[in-house]
């Protein structure tokens, strides 16, 4: 992985943590998301866009 890609997995894992923190536990339980769940989501999500 090169530095692109490293820093794109960076900025696109921050986006979801802050995106998802915004939600409320209402609405992350909707999707199946608990908040101590949010960065491990989050890191998957990136791995996948990035990946």
């Amino acid at each position: 992985m090169n530095l692109r890609d490293t820093f794109r997995l960076w900025t696109t894992y921050l986006q979801t943590v802050d995106e998802l923190n915004r939600r409320s536990d209402r609405d992350l339980a909707d999707v199946g998301i608990r908040r101590s769940e949010i960065r491990r989501v989050a890191r998957k999500s990136a791995r996948a866009m990035v990946g």
